[in-house]
């Protein structure tokens, strides 16, 4: 007996779910949805979601709704007669009655009730959290609001930046879906404690300033933002590389307090940061060391 699935995702961390579905062999996955493609880059190419790419290679169904209550939507999800819908990152709240055909589980990467909505792992390293994880939970109507199913925790290493966390979630996540939907039968939902609950919007291109107030909240920045929106200042050098040296000492911001290699010491108004890279706006990335030798800067001066 096969699991029949209908499955929603967009991003690489669906993907990887929806290929822990497709070889499982208890598991069948008989449609998929996704977002609509999407231009991509500067050249603007459009560009397939992950999820889609990987479901055509494997010869399943692909349907991308502007949004779910499009026309013919609840028809085709109907139709393929799912025991579950399985939901990760697609980007699109369930109506009512799509929520209704099957039991609808979503694989959050956060620790609910923790954390709703389109950043969670962005904001566990923003917070500088010591833990993070994954939870399966039934879907309803509101946002990352219905009871939880299970649980998987991450302990998040102190240098550990987003990439390498959303690897592990997405490991995490993919173990996870097997076993809520392998254990469903025996699993007591639990209702979410709305004293306890947090949200997250999207990470916007300005969330990326820096102003070296405070070292903490600088570093891990640094960690969440990896990628993109990455961190620059007010006159837009990009900033790259950087260790948190401690927490305690007071200076100036942007205070240069000494070289160490090709990198600078450099010190905000609460504890200090080693930064390796520094990028002026429209300019080649370059060592920090670099930057200053090249700008006459010094041990006192500021970096901006």
């Amino acid at each position: 007996m096969h699991t029949n699935i209908v499955y929603m995702g967009t991003p690489h961390y669906a993907q990887a779910i929806l290929s822990t579905l497709i070889d499982a062999e208890d598991m069948h996955v008989s449609l998929v949805l996704t977002q609509p493609d999407r231009p991509v880059g500067r050249k603007k190419v459009l560009t397939p979601p992950p999820v889609k790419s990987l479901a055509l290679e494997h010869d399943i169904e692909v349907l991308q709704p502007n949004r779910l209550s499009d026309e013919g939507m609840f028809e085709a999800i109907k139709a393929a007669k799912p025991d579950f819908i399985v939901v990760a990152a697609f980007g699109q709240i369930l109506p009512k009655n799509i929520l209704d055909i099957a039991p609808c589980i979503n694989l959050h990467a956060s620790l609910l009730p923790q954390y709703r909505g389109a950043s969670p792992v962005q904001q566990s390293l923003l917070h500088g959290d010591a833990t993070s994880g994954v939870t399966s939970m039934m879907m309803e109507e509101g946002l990352d609001t219905g009871d939880i199913l299970e649980k998987i925790v991450f302990d998040i290493p102190k240098e550990m930046r987003l990439h390498a966390l959303m690897g592990q979630l997405t490991i995490d996540a993919c173990t996870l879906t097997l076993s809520t939907l392998r254990n469903f039968k025996n699993i007591v939902p639990e209702k979410q404690d709305e004293a306890l609950a947090t949200l997250c919007k999207k990470i916007k291109k300005a969330d990326g300033e820096v102003d070296f107030t405070q070292a903490e909240t600088l570093y891990n920045k640094y960690r969440a933002f990896e990628g993109w929106p990455g961190l620059f200042t007010s006159n837009g050098t990009k900033i790259d590389d950087v260790t948190l040296l401690e927490t305690s000492s007071t200076n100036k911001a942007f205070e240069i307090l000494g070289f160490e290699d090709d990198a600078v010491l450099v010190g905000c108004e609460e504890g200090s940061v080693k930064v390796g890279s520094l990028q002026p706006a429209s300019k080649k990335a370059m060592s920090a060391k670099a930057y200053c030798v090249g700008r006459g800067l010094k041990v006192g001066n500021t970096i901006l």
